[in-house]
């Protein structure tokens, strides 16, 4: 099967294609506008050109492209994904492709299921949201639902290394910095702004204690009608270093108080600033998913369950569901057809198999 990654050189891409090259029977191509860049990813990997493809995710010849590459998954990372449709989706449909991305905007990942149809009447998989939210934090629920007669609050989270994401996913997060969202609390939708509600969030060892703020991402829309008992949904992330971190509070609370429009055009700049100071940082992140409410005996239960990343892997992590799910398609396991978020898709095991070789780690207290 082949496998097109479109932004294949980029942050998250290129992590995918390393991953899969070895896969059997999956040939990866690596795509994008500047098609320089995608040769040198292939070489690395130890590809001919032949599987560098020039393409252009917002070109008016998608299609015709698609079409003559005849992709059966089309990966998309090629972010930020908020201001985004869905032309790319449209255009795997409309080739026969299967098509996940890496998107983590909240109304993006929620909205894929308007391609549902489409995807149906071509019996392929569109699905949006493969990454850390909410294939991962999704799957580490569903594995410990069944502790609790009735399950009443989740806290997630991400806490980052010093290692700089790509520009696309710090925009991605600076667009809703100081910026107001609803999310479920105590049975009520409440707004809340993003970045804003810092608190410190204890990790084990060696991470240890690190300041995270409010995030909007998918699965404050999708979890409370996943799990419908649930009263308090939340997620927040943060950056190893407290100046650092706050650092971002401090443009958020300018965007609140309407000193700053928006956060978003001083990622160039505060991307450019985090790498040249990344070195001195910690190579460790962390992932979070707390679940707390009733067991069937009638008692209080709480689980909490870490992901540790050691040495600079944290950015593997977002790549694992979009691996799982290239794997799975090669093998032929069955999967749905149809458009929908990235949730039931890959179960836990799953998704940390496509993480297996990288300093990660998992604690479940």
């Amino acid at each position: 099967m082949n496998v097109l990654i479109l932004g294949g050189y980029g942050f998250f891409g290129r992590r995918i294609a390393a991953a899969l090259v070895s896969q059997p029977g999956l040939q990866v191509m690596i795509g994008g506008r500047h098609v320089d860049a995608a040769r040198a990813a292939a070489a690395s990997l130890g590809l001919d050109a032949t599987h560098a493809v020039a393409i252009d995710a917002t070109g008016d010849d998608l299609g015709a492209r698609l079409a003559a590459l005849e992709p059966g998954l089309v990966i998309h990372t090629a972010g930020p994904f908020q201001g985004q449709r869905y032309g790319v989706a449209r255009a795997a449909i409309d080739a026969g492709a299967h098509y996940a991305d890496l998107a983590d905007g909240r109304e993006f990942v929620s909205g894929i299921v308007e391609l549902d149809a489409a995807a149906r009447s071509r019996n392929v998989l569109v699905t949006s949201g493969a990454s850390s939210v909410p294939a991962l934090s999704s799957a580490v629920v569903d594995r410990h639902l069944r502790r609790f007669a009735i399950l009443e609050t989740i806290h997630c989270g991400i806490s980052s290394s010093s290692r700089t994401p790509g520009l696309a996913t710090m925009r991605s997060v600076f667009s809703y910095c100081g910026k107001p969202f609803a999310r479920l609390e105590d049975g009520h939708w409440r707004t809340v702004d993003g970045w804003m509600g810092s608190q410190r969030h204890v990790f084990p060892a060696p991470l240890g204690a690190r300041w995270v703020g409010n995030c909007n991402v998918p699965d404050l829309e999708l979890f409370p009608s996943r799990y419908p008992t649930v009263r308090t949904v939340t997620f927040r992330a943060g950056l190893p270093s407290a100046a650092a971190h706050f650092s971002v509070w401090l443009g958020a609370r300018l965007v609140k108080w309407g000193a700053l429009s928006t956060l978003a055009k001083f990622a160039p700049l505060f991307h450019r600033l985090s790498r040249s100071v990344e070195r001195l940082g910690s190579d460790g992140s962390g992932m979070y998913v707390t679940m707390e409410g009733t067991a069937s005996d009638g008692d209080r239960r709480a689980v909490s369950w870490h992901l540790l990343a050691a040495q600079n892997d944290g950015p593997f992590i977002p790549c694992g569901a979009a691996i799982a799910l290239a794997k799975k398609l090669a093998r032929g396991d069955p999967l749905p057809t149809g458009a929908m978020p990235c949730v039931g898709l890959i179960d836990l095991d799953e998704y940390l198999d496509a993480l297996s070789g990288f300093h990660i780690r998992t604690i479940l207290q």
